[in-house]
């Protein structure tokens, strides 16, 4: 750090409310971390807020210094777009709280906050919000970017339950966000991801769920995987709104209840989650038994916030990734072909393609009611991600994902992308998602509360050119 920074920052430290870490400090390298382990960048300083205020207190002084500004919730993203290199990392992770009103079904939830967190909290009322599949995401990053989950069917994204927000935008004000106040914000941070301010709070609406869910896993070799692709695709369309469905290749993992000569062993998933009885799950998943050809099978009950870290192990703090993902109107028989073909190529056996179902409450929002940069009238959101333990495996696999996109693209709804699935913001791509209309709105908004792109370490929508 220069020497005139660092005399600078010593007096911001005798005024900062908070705590700020530099590359002196012991815990430096615990704080810059972030759930890649691909990035490894090095910020001249951390600001670790616990308030809005010390966001404000952050953000002035980035600005002063003319620094580069990351901003960190819980630092689940393949990009690693919450740290930066030489600049300043505003770290969200000390506000973690989470306030249940079980009676208006609602929870206030801190910046810093993880989905495990939100679980936690609001499952000891029997609810829940859609949020994610692996429970050390961010709240954050993903309700900016949309929010793909478990409960996408029976309640919408993170971002469609989304009441209101609190702001603090590049200026240093504190906003309110919602459909009384500053509705153009709300509006965008439903989607539009981290440009808008940094989010410090989050209201959710809730739902009934669990404390049990059913869980119905099949596994179908490789050399089965037409065969169990089409089923799946077929017996989806069958499944009520309540019901939740998940399509994945994959290796087998060395678990319990796989067996060994199955381990590691690459193939096709289906899971099928039911939100009701036992027996009502039983009648639900026989289609799937009678279809035939399972290598294994997972039936059971479980607690909703076990469902919700099901992926934790397979994606542990510090594996090293990079993934791409394109939306499908239908998963055709030649979108199929071009999966079972790329799958067996993959080199770790971490490295899978989740495709997320997308129907029911998803599909009935209206396309321009929030800033979500997708398609509400695709059926899947295809990700194809490589999860890799050394460096020589994520060369490999990044160059599978690559191929393996390329592949099927032809197949995709447009050229747009889900945001919160993007490990490189290629600018045409960020615009191909939102659509010309609605990255233009974006691009007004942008112009109004972050008119000098400070907050752009994110899928980037860069502001209206104001007139002269």
């Amino acid at each position: 750090m220069a020497q005139l920074l660092e005399s600078r920052v010593r007096a911001f430290q005798r005024d900062f409310t908070g705590k700020i870490i530099t590359p002196d400090d012991p815990e430096y390298d615990a704080a810059r971390s972030v759930w890649n382990g691909a990035i490894n960048r090095r910020p001249a300083l951390i600001a670790r807020c616990s308030a809005p205020a010390e966001v404000v207190q952050a953000i002035r002084f980035g600005q002063d210094q003319s620094l580069e500004i990351s901003v960190r919730g819980g630092g689940h993203n393949f990009a690693g777009s919450a740290v930066c290199d030489d600049g300043l990392m505003i770290d969200l992770s000390a506000m973690r709280q989470v306030a249940v009103d079980p009676s208006a079904r609602r929870a206030v939830v801190g910046g810093g906050a993880t989905w495990g967190d939100l679980d936690a909290a609001s499952q000891q009322h029997g609810l829940a919000v859609t949020g994610g599949f692996i429970s050390h995401t961010g709240v954050g990053g993903l309700t900016l970017g949309g929010g793909i989950g478990w409960l996408t069917g029976r309640a919408g994204l993170s971002s469609d339950n989304l009441l209101s927000a609190q702001v603090v935008t590049a200026d240093g004000r504190v906003l309110p966000a919602s459909p009384q106040e500053h509705p153009d914000l709300f509006w965008a941070i439903r989607g539009g991801g981290g440009n808008f301010g940094v989010v410090t709070s989050f209201e959710f609406q809730l739902h009934p769920v669990g404390p049990l869910v059913n869980l119905g896993l099949f596994f179908w070799g490789a050399d089965r995987g037409e065969m169990a692709l089409r089923f799946a695709r077929d017996f989806i369309k069958t499944l009520p709104e309540d019901a939740a469905s998940f399509i994945a290749g994959l290796s087998a993992p060395p678990a319990p209840f796989v067996p060994k000569e199955f381990h590691f062993l690459p193939g096709f998933a289906l899971i099928v989650v039911g939100f009701g009885s036992a027996e009502e799950h039983g009648r639900l998943i026989q289609p799937v038994r009678d279809a035939g050809g399972q290598l294994f099978e997972l039936v059971t009950p479980m607690p909703y916030t076990q469902l919700q870290r099901m992926f934790d192990e397979a994606n542990p703090w510090g594996i090293l990734g990079y993934e791409k993902a394109l939306y499908l109107d239908e998963l055709t028989d030649g979108a199929i072909r071009v999966v079972t073909e790329y799958l067996p190529r993959k080199a770790s056996p971490l490295s899978f393609t989740p495709v997320f179902v997308l129907g029911g409450a998803y599909r009935r929002i209206p396309e321009d009611a929030t800033a979500f940069g997708g398609s509400r009238s695709a059926r899947f959101a295809f990700n194809i991600a490589a999860i890799c333990p050394a460096p020589d495996l994520l060369e490999a696999d990044r160059a599978w994902v690559r191929s393996f996109w390329q592949a099927l693209r032809p197949y995709a709804s447009g050229a747009g992308s889900y945001v919160n699935f993007m490990a490189e913001y290629e600018e045409d791509r960020v615009r191909a998602s939102y659509g010309s209309a609605k990255y233009e709105r974006l691009a007004r908004i942008k112009a109004e509360y972050d008119p000098d792109n400070v907050f752009h370490l994110n899928a980037n929508i860069k502001p209206a050119l104001q007139p002269a």
